[in-house]
């Protein structure tokens, strides 16, 4: 069974397509505020990556990553981390400004779970 599981909205893939290379590759970066993908084809205005760590929860606790204050979500993920880890669920939230995930773990009450999101100015 895989260690891990990523999910990507496809909100993300998207974006990725729209602004050109170098977005996925700063998937695993913190908070880039404002920053643009290298190799960008159009600029995104005040686009932002903002991650949420690997914290261990309880299986089926979501963990909720928000955009800062006048950006909405473009897109998210999340993953799943630990033996028999699976990603449950990697959606935005319903307001539009973040992204969840919810996983469980095989065997364990806790699993870990980190989360990211793609902002942009509203």
């Amino acid at each position: 069974m895989l260690r891990s599981k990523r999910a990507l909205g496809a909100g993300l893939l998207a974006v990725a397509l729209a602004v050109g290379t170098g977005l996925a590759a700063q998937a695993g970066a913190e908070d880039r505020s404002g920053e643009q993908p290298a190799g960008s084809v159009r600029a995104v205005d005040g686009y932002q990556l903002v991650t949420l760590p690997n914290a261990n929860v309880n299986n089926f606790q979501r963990r909720t990553v928000s955009c800062p204050s006048g950006k909405r979500a473009l897109g998210g993920g999340a993953e799943a981390r630990g033996n028999g880890a699976v990603l449950v669920g990697s959606f935005p939230t319903d307001d539009g400004r973040g992204w969840i995930g919810i996983g469980r773990q095989d065997g364990n009450n806790t699993v870990g779970i980190s989360v990211f999101v793609v902002c942009a100015n509203a």
